[in-house]
């Protein structure tokens, strides 16, 4: 009895140790998104993610977004490609559905401690079709899992709601790495 009651103590203070180990460093309570920089053609991709990465922490994350001369963090981006080609073809092997790819090299900067927390490289994707009309195109745009008049968020100019697809996801993924950070 007394070893399954250790266990028990062993197995609960682990757990607790285990779900503390995953926070985000005790000093940073603040994060400045400062506008990424743009190596790629693509005129106004910046201010794009950029303001997707601000939409997601002030709505989402942990941390309060403040100026970066007074946060206790940091996040640089650049964008440094994109990738736009055929995705899927017709039965008639001509193109139905092209993807847009954005990658971002991005660092997460403790100010405190003059290290980078994270430092990698995130991608994210759109697709759209040729027909001008993404609310009734076939295609799922935002890839959520539902078709045109299924899917009321669906709308706008097919190439560039397919970008801001992209940055989205590349938003939530930095803010889920950031919120997991060990």
């Amino acid at each position: 009895m007394k070893v399954l009651i250790l266990n028990i103590i062993l197995l609960i203070n682990g757990c607790a140790f285990y779900s503390m180990a995953g926070s985000i460093p005790s000093h940073i309570k603040s994060i400045s998104i400062p506008l990424v920089d743009n190596e790629t053609a693509e005129y106004g991709l910046e201010q794009i993610v950029t303001d997707k990465m601000l939409e997601k922490f002030n709505q989402e994350g942990p941390l309060k977004v403040l100026n970066k001369e007074i946060a206790n963090s940091i996040l640089k981006g650049t964008i440094s490609k994109i990738d736009e080609g055929p995705y899927t073809y017709s039965k008639e092997e001509s193109i139905s559905e092209y993807r847009y790819e954005v990658f971002l090299k991005l660092e997460w900067y403790d100010v405190l401690n003059e290290v980078n927390l994270i430092s990698k490289t995130y991608s994210g994707f759109g697709s759209y079709g040729l027909s001008g009309d993404i609310s009734n195109d076939g295609i799922d745009n935002d890839n959520d899992g539902r078709i045109d008049e299924s899917d009321d968020d669906e709308f706008g100019e097919p190439r560039s709601f397919a970008a801001g697809v992209a940055m989205n996801k590349i938003a939530e993924d930095i803010l889920n790495d950031i919120m997991t950070t060990w």
